[in-house]
């Protein structure tokens, strides 16, 4: 009789204890744990997180309820000996498991890299790693690995090879794969039809870069660049040389300079396009697309010198010949004299 009870007992409390631990089981397996009752966050583990440091991250800034139950079953599916960086959207109340198969299999949510308005390339690290667990100096070491390999791009020109455009891409991506990526959508971007329409302007698509960013700091108005597209086009088939106040700028270094006087049309470089004809060795800047399409599509007239209107506009007078821009430039400068006049007696 009391063997039998005690088998009793004994099968109640296996009974109530199995009930217990399959309930438990159930919910470390299926009830909500993360981010319950909030908004979907983003989750971003670094490449040299620890199961520590990762376990206090998720409870210190509320992404769980039950830190428990999060570690002994990602102890169990082996995630505390296999993390993968990378930025993950959670979700709200998401549970343990498909957060951890998640997290172990590496399903990232890619972030946005956007960059334009680039001057340097020095600048290209700070743009393209903002959002990037990449450093700066991963960056840089990557950029010039890839240059040392090229046939193509050298330190000159490798500005040319960044689309300006936005990108999506893994939080964790690696130097060497971000360099082979931005080369990737330049070869994307270079399709066929552009590539035809630079060969018979009888520029290579770098080439057609680099003018299309004298355009970009020439044009303040859209509408204009076509047609100074067409009007270096003009001086370069017939041997003049380009004559850009901007390439003068870059020359100089000194990126806030208003005006270009004849000292800096001294200055010894091969970006100095009053000393030397033709192109210089790579972009000024980087071009937006509609400025590399308008050098693409750049319009025909025989125009070889423009000057600023003497509206300020921001608009330019066009001239055939150099006794006509000669006219434009001093009706240039006698609008101008007349405006610093009145500025002066409105200053007494």
């Amino acid at each position: 009789m009391n063997r039998r009870k005690y088998v009793v007992i004994f099968m109640l409390v296996f009974t109530i204890l199995l009930s217990s631990f399959s309930f438990y089981g159930y919910q470390m397996l299926f009830s909500a744990n993360f981010l319950v009752e909030q908004e979907s966050r983003v989750l971003e583990i670094d490449k040299n997180e620890t199961f520590k440091s990762l376990q206090n991250k998720l409870y210190n800034d509320h992404y769980l309820n039950d830190l428990v139950s999060f570690s002994f079953l990602a102890r169990l599916m082996d995630y505390d000996t296999n993390i993968k960086s990378g930025r993950y959207l959670i979700k709200s109340d998401m549970n343990n498991l498909n957060v951890i198969r998640m997290l172990r299999a590496g399903i990232q949510t890619p972030v946005k890299v956007t960059f334009n308005n680039v001057r340097l390339k020095e600048q290209l690290a700070e743009r393209l790693t903002a959002n990037l667990a990449m450093s700066e100096e991963e960056f840089n070491k990557a950029m010039y690995a890839f240059i040392a390999e090229s046939e193509e791009f050298n330190e000159y020109n490798i500005i040319a090879m960044f689309v300006p455009n936005t990108y999506e891409m893994y939080y964790n991506i690696s130097g060497e794969d971000l360099m082979n990526r931005m080369h990737s959508e330049f070869e994307r971007f270079w399709n066929e039809d552009r590539k035809l329409k630079a060969a018979d302007i009888g520029m290579s698509p770098l080439e057609i870069v680099t003018l299309a960013s004298i355009v970009n700091a020439e044009s303040v108005k859209k509408e204009e660049s076509n047609i100074i597209a067409g009007l270096y086009l003009n001086r370069i088939k017939n041997g003049i040389p380009l004559q850009a106040d901007p390439t003068l700028v870059f020359a100089s270094g000194d990126f806030g300079l208003k005006r270009v006087l004849n000292v800096h049309k001294e200055i010894e470089s091969p970006y100095n396009t009053y000393k030397y004809a033709g192109l210089p060795p790579g972009p000024i800047n980087m071009p937006p697309i509609r400025a590399i399409d308008a050098v693409l599509d750049y319009k025909h007239h025989n125009y070889l010198y423009m000057c600023a209107k003497e509206d300020f506009s921001g608009y330019h007078n066009f001239a055939e010949t150099l006794r006509e821009h000669i006219n434009n430039a001093n009706k240039y400068q006698r609008q101008l004299s007349i405006e610093q006049r009145k500025a002066r007696l409105n200053q007494k």
